[in-house]
């Protein structure tokens, strides 16, 4: 048996040969030694990491007395401590700092975690001493915490098969180390469509219409790529958006659009329709083995939504019919400004964003290149601070010599009002060839209590692809780049806010969004507007008649966007309601002839396509939804700080530690009640829709 003194880092231990992954970290706040690790550490690590973990284990299993709660589910929640460890820096490699040889090592790497988990979780000793607490809870005394996630594990064992027989255990495992090997090749393959895809532009004529500083990004972009004197834009969201929603160039706005929508589906090394169509059969196999008439079902059952059809009840019933009439509305705008522009050609696509702007300009005086000088990144951080700091008291001060996982990091220490520490905050904001696309929050460590009792403090980072400073300007972000600030930081500060006691926790993944996407309501109140939003090169206050046109056009082309949206939720589930495995199942048909069956018309895309669908291969699958179903929650507890004062502290106290504290280890909905008083209404959120 190996003991946790395998792994000691001793003194007569040379330097060199020291894996920072397996030493103690020796750093501030025990931050992983991001600056000290090199790939070649990850492979050694896992397997010392793996073995060790296998070995506490063991230590569980083979215990001969009694399974109580503290011996076993307790226990289990301390073991693993160094995998997770070494898996939260491959993880960040895997998202921050990409390279050829880290994608390599993942496909082996990733499979044999997968099998690893299996083989651990699938130990039918393992499920009986689980089975034996489960069954004698009630004579452990045990918190409201402790029930809550001794339920959940009971379930998810279940969940996971461990009650199959050997050979159906087997089957079980070859699937999911299938499925892990074909998500992750799914998702470098969108990253590669990223990276490959450049539009250079030769001529300047051919920049007409667009802003300066996206012209001038794209010259520099252009430079770094041994392309002087040229323009370079890629489909990364801060080139793409400003290209097709101002070149006046019709034809490469087509091109450039198509590009995008087109990811993973060009019949090359990197298409992913044969790998969605194997992931998706898997997917029935699994749920099938597991007892469920679908993927959908076994996804949704402990979420909020319990089932599918609650899923389009909300989805179709209640929202898609309302808001259909709004985006054909809008469609119709769109064309009678191209025909009255004398445009001998009918609305398109890759036209959207485009006559979007014009139309925003006209109705409401509105244009973006007005609004970006007053949304310059350091000073929006400072808002969302200032934010923050008005509703919990908390506190931001940048920090220095911490390891961080790419230079272009930066990190806060929090404390609370009373100067007592709460966590780090580490914030990577631009894209890079080595980072992947999106934006998202996580954790290099979560807030726990060690076994002698010791608060650990959580370490939380946001990662987004916002625009860059180019030339002499700053970072001038665009409004949706403000919302992904606002929306990041409301998960950041979840993790922040979090009691959890334990390396544990069972959040409903269709409440997930809530924290984040409260959060958004802030952005652009005009109090909390005249917060942040300065000029960059003035200091100037946004005045009152940009924050008018804001607020005017705020419901602008909302049709639109949050058609694409559902468009995207009601085809994940629909994909995941298959009950019956498909050899010859053509993706993009399925998805043509499904969006077609809805009403989706021909000018709007879904929010992602499914070659493209990122999301559904990292913990999304099913669960796009989720986005919309917080909306419910997110307008209904946002609509309680405007009943009394969007800075209300009681009212965001209540927030915090009814939801924010709890996440994770209580159930959903209590928590929803136990702030709003009662269950979530509907009702806010359709009011801002126009639906009733």
């Amino acid at each position: 048996m190996m003991l946790a003194g395998s792994f000691i880092i001793t003194s007569c231990t040379k330097k060199a040969d020291i894996n920072p992954l397996l030493a103690k970290y020796d750093t501030p706040f025990e931050v992983p030694p991001f600056d000290k690790v090199k790939i070649e550490h990850f492979a050694p690590a896992f397997d010392s990491a793996m073995a060790l973990h296998k070995s506490e284990m063991e230590a569980i299993l083979s215990n001969s007395e009694e399974p109580t709660y503290e011996n076993t589910i307790e226990a289990s929640y301390f073991a693993g401590e160094l995998l997770g460890k070494v898996s939260v820096v491959f993880g960040e490699f895997m998202g921050v700092n990409i390279s050829d040889e880290i994608q390599v090592l993942a496909q082996e790497i990733v499979p044999k975690l997968s099998a690893h988990g299996d083989e651990i979780r699938l130990d039918p000793r393992y499920f009986e001493r689980i089975k034996k607490v489960y069954e004698n809870k009630d004579k452990y005394n045990l918190t409201e915490e402790q029930l809550f996630l001794l339920e959940n594990d009971y379930k998810s064992f279940i969940r996971s098969g461990a009650d199959l027989p050997a050979d159906k255990k087997e089957i079980l495992k070859g699937i999911n180390q299938e499925l892990s090997s074909l998500t992750l090749k799914f998702s470098q393959n969108v990253l590669a469509e990223v990276n490959n895809f450049k539009l250079i532009v030769e001529k300047k004529e051919y920049l007409s219409g667009l802003p300066e500083a996206s012209i001038q990004a794209a010259a520099e972009a252009a430079a770094k790529d041994s392309l002087e004197g040229k323009w370079l834009f890629t489909i990364q969201k801060p080139s793409l958006i400003p290209f097709i929603s101002y070149a006046d160039n019709r034809e490469l706005r087509k091109q450039i659009y198509d590009a995008y929508v087109n990811q993973g589906n060009h019949n090359d090394e990197y298409d992913n329709k044969e790998i969605l169509k194997n992931i998706l059969n898997l997917r029935v196999r699994r749920a099938k083995l597991l007892g469920y008439e679908n993927h959908a079902s076994y996804v949704t059952e402990l979420r909020m939504a319990q089932n599918p059809q609650r899923v389009f009840e909300l989805l179709q019933d209640q929202l898609w019919n309302g808001i259909l009439p709004k985006a054909i509305e809008e469609k119709a705008a769109l064309q009678a400004m191209i025909d009255k522009e004398g445009g001998n050609f009918k609305l398109e696509p890759h036209d959207w964003f485009y006559y979007t702007e014009k139309l925003r300009k006209e109705k409401y005086d509105l244009d973006e290149s007005e609004v970006r000088p007053y949304f310059e990144l350091e000073n929006v951080r400072q808002g969302i601070f200032t934010v923050a700091n008005k509703l919990y008291g908390i506190t931001f001060t940048p920090i220095e010599g911490i390891p961080v996982p790419h230079p272009e990091t930066t990190v806060y220490e929090v404390k609370e009002a009373d100067g007592s520490p709460l966590a780090l905050f580490f914030m990577d904001m631009h894209p890079r060839p080595s980072k992947r696309g999106g934006a998202w929050c996580g954790s290099y460590r979560d807030h726990k209590f060690t076994k002698d009792g010791k608060e650990i403090y959580p370490l939380v980072n946001n990662v987004l692809n916002v625009t860059r400073p180019s030339g002499d300007k700053p970072a001038l972000l665009s409004i949706d780049e403000v919302e992904t600030m606002f929306h990041e930081f409301g998960h950041a500060l979840d993790g922040m806010f979090s009691e959890t006691s334990y390396n544990a926790s069972y959040i409903a993944w269709d409440f997930v969004e809530l924290p984040s996407q409260i959060m958004e309501h802030w952005a652009f109140e005009p109090e909390v507007l005249k917060l942040y939003a300065k000029h960059y090169q003035t200091g100037e206050v946004i005045p009152d008649e940009l924050v008018a046109k804001l607020k005017a056009s705020a419901n602008f082309n909302q049709g639109f966007g949050m058609t694409e949206v559902l468009a995207a939720s009601l085809l994940d589930i629909k994909f995941h309601m298959m009950t019956e495995e498909d050899p010859n199942l053509d993706v993009m048909k399925f998805e043509k002839d499904y969006l077609s069956s809805i009403g989706l018309i021909p000018e709007i895309y879904s929010r992602y396509r499914a070659t493209y669908f990122n999301h559904i291969m990292g913990g999304y699958d099913s669960g796009y939804y989720s986005y919309t179903w917080a909306s419910v929650l997110d307008n209904d507890a946002f609509q309680a700080f405007k009943e009394t004062d969007i800075f209300d502290q009681a009212t965001a106290k209540s927030f915090r530690e009814n939801v924010l504290a709890k996440n994770g280890i209580k159930d959903a909905m209590k928590m929803y009640v136990a702030f709003r008083g009662r269950e979530p209404k509907i009702d806010a959120l359709l009011n801002n829709l126009g639906i009733k």
